[in-house]
């Protein structure tokens, strides 16, 4: 952790979240292989109008892999040099850890496949094993994926950040244990925690924005923006632009069934809500 990032998670949080002053933040929930709604995304940011003092920041939330099938264009996207103007943040998510997990382990962590494994393995082109496969079976796909996926591609996964923090917001891929500090926190507490994090009251000195949960539309409250819209089954995928104390939700992807298809959908919000969005 850098000095700053341990400087943030020491300080007490201020009764409305902002975003540090002269920046503008840009956050985007679970791709999960969907390289065409990734793609929408970076364009549509790119087109945002940005006016600060320092350059902006892009935070991806995790689980960039499983469920799609576009897995492999997915990290082509993330690992080229797109929004170079912008300081970029990425996440590990619990999809992330458990694909790395099964290439060291693949006897211990062979749920992997059923976590939508099977669909990064197809991306690269590397026959699955079923999930009753046997030890030597699953060994040799293990083997056979870590030589499928490029070097570019395995660095990148090997370096993904637990957590960011700009402001009065915290950025993770899944949740937080808001009795617990930030530098305190486990792998379980920010890749897995779901309900037990978003029913519990305690007061937190950041406002979350995560994935990991999917939902029909982005929640956000007091404590929490959740981003995460199912994008590999709904062909939504979702956003959320911070600048002071406003945040304005971004999203690609056909929407409802009676819109257009990858219509761009805009809402900008107050700095309280209290209930899910509607879109």
């Amino acid at each position: 952790m850098s000095a700053a990032d341990l400087a943030q998670a020491q300080r007490p949080r201020k009764k409305h979240a902002c975003f540090p002053e002269g920046r503008v933040g840009f956050a985007i929930g679970d791709i999960h292989g969907c390289a065409d709604l990734l793609a929408e995304m970076l364009a549509l940011i790119d087109g945002e109008k940005v006016q600060g003092t320092a350059p902006p920041v892009l935070v991806f939330l995790g689980d960039y892999v499983d469920r799609g099938v576009q897995v492999r264009q997915t990290l082509d996207l993330l690992c080229a040099d797109n929004l170079s103007g912008f300081e970029r943040r990425y996440l590990l998510g619990n999809h992330e850890l458990s694909l790395l997990n099964f290439l060291d382990e693949p006897l211990r962590n062979r749920a992997w496949l059923a976590m939508g494994g099977l669909e990064t393995m197809a991306s690269y082109g590397v026959s699955a094993p079923t999930i009753g496969a046997s030890r030597h079976d699953l060994v040799e796909a293990a083997k056979a994926l870590h030589w499928a996926i490029p070097p570019k591609h395995m660095a990148f996964l090997r370096s993904l950040e637990r957590y960011a923090l700009y402001g009065d917001y915290a950025f993770v891929h899944a949740g937080i244990n808001p009795r617990r500090p930030m530098v305190h926190q486990t792998d379980r507490d920010l890749l897995w925690n779901r309900t037990r994090y978003q029913n519990d009251r305690a007061v937190w000195n950041y406002r979350v924005v995560h994935g990991h949960t999917a939902e029909p539309k982005p929640y956000a409250d007091d404590h929490r923006i959740g981003l995460d819209t199912g994008a590999y089954h709904s062909g939504r995928l979702s956003a959320v632009r911070l600048e002071a104390d406003s945040a304005t939700l971004l999203q690609v992807g056909k929407g409802d069934p009676d819109r257009v298809a990858r219509a761009r959908v805009k809402h900008t919000f107050g700095n309280r809500w209290t209930r899910a969005i509607k879109l």
